[in-house]
């Protein structure tokens, strides 16, 4: 009786993996895979122009038989509930780093503060070893990363004048649900805040929070400059973002597909980094012809010292080693040029 249960068991894992994965010969252009794409950036982004041409590439090389459907603005939820969607496959794409954290460790060496000086850094490490090391992971947690997007330094902003990590304590600040972030804001002495995106600007303005981080992008799109006095230049996070798909997504598709998908990411990500360092400055320049008061001379060493011993006792022991190796391969690259 036992050899029989586990002989209809085996038949029955069978039937619903091999039913999971899709027939090529029924995807076709009149009936085709449709993939949903959430992200919270508005439809101006440089991230949302991205998504479309993705869209683009991805619908030509496949002649139709996969559709992307994009979704801004967080239509589709919070950047938490688009991932946990993602996992549930009710969502099957987005655009997120840190934020994955919580379900994927890893994700937190995407916005590690003080890893990386530059954006050439993060495209070295993209091109290395150690990319394939954090994808691998993020695969393991149920997300497939498809290509990354560049940032802006993160800065700090504020209604306070703030020129170093003194300066900042006891600030009220908004943060994304990135334990790292918060671990690392709280080193500094700051009181830390847990939102999303969308009721930031809401929270500035009643003074619920009285100061927030983001890239230059994401300070002038979502318009904090007209709650917040002060952009302070920390630069405390030069990171990147993935385009990410569900693993189980992607490995449902039909070979053919994927083949055509690799492509239509390699063109597109040429196109994201282009688009990236043409237009990088621009929101710094826009935030510059507001009232916002940019600091410059900010004590940045002062932020990273009280910082670097979080992120050491927050990483997990192989986050941490992979920071390390990093942070070796970086520092020796640089004395060899």
């Amino acid at each position: 009786m036992k050899r029989l249960h586990l002989v209809v068991i085996t038949i029955l894992f069978f039937l619903v993996l091999t039913s999971c994965k899709i027939n090529e010969n029924e995807v076709t252009k009149e009936n085709p895979i449709v993939w949903k794409l959430a992200h919270y950036s508005t439809e101006e982004h440089a991230w949302n122009k991205g998504a479309l041409e993705f869209k683009k590439n991805v619908e030509q090389m496949t002649n139709g038989r996969l559709k992307i459907e994009v979704y801004p603005n967080g239509q589709l939820g919070s950047e938490e509930e688009v991932l946990n969607g993602i996992l549930a496959q009710t969502v099957d794409m987005t655009i997120s780093a840190e934020s994955m954290a919580p379900f994927v460790p890893v994700a937190n060496l995407m916005a590690t503060p003080y890893l990386y000086n530059s954006e050439e850094e993060i495209i070295d490490v993209m091109n290395s070893k150690f990319n394939d090391k954090i994808s691998k992971k993020l695969e393991e947690g149920g997300f497939k990363p498809l290509m990354y997007q560049l940032r802006t330094p993160r800065n700090l902003t504020s209604n306070k004048e703030i020129h170093n990590a003194s300066d900042a304590k006891n600030i009220k600040i908004r943060l994304p649900n990135a334990p790292l972030s918060i671990t690392s804001w709280a080193s500094v002495g700051a009181n830390t805040v847990v939102m999303g995106l969308s009721d930031t600007f809401t929270a500035l303005n009643q003074g619920v929070v009285d100061s927030q981080e983001n890239p230059y992008d994401l300070v002038y799109t979502q318009s904090f400059y007209d709650v917040q006095k002060y952009l302070i230049e920390t630069n405390h996070v030069y990171g990147y973002l993935n385009f990410i798909v569900g693993k189980k997504q992607y490995d449902n598709l039909p070979d053919d597909i994927k083949t055509e998908l690799d492509k239509a990411c390699q063109k597109t990500q040429k196109y994201i980094n282009d688009l990236y360092f043409d237009t990088k400055d621009d929101y710094k320049i826009k935030l510059e012809d507001t009232n916002i008061e940019f600091i410059e001379d900010v004590d940045r060493d002062s932020f990273k010292e009280k910082m670097v011993d979080a992120i050491e006792n927050y990483l997990d022991d192989d986050t941490f080693k992979l920071y390390q190796e990093i942070q070796f391969w970086l520092e020796e690259r640089d004395e060899k040029n």
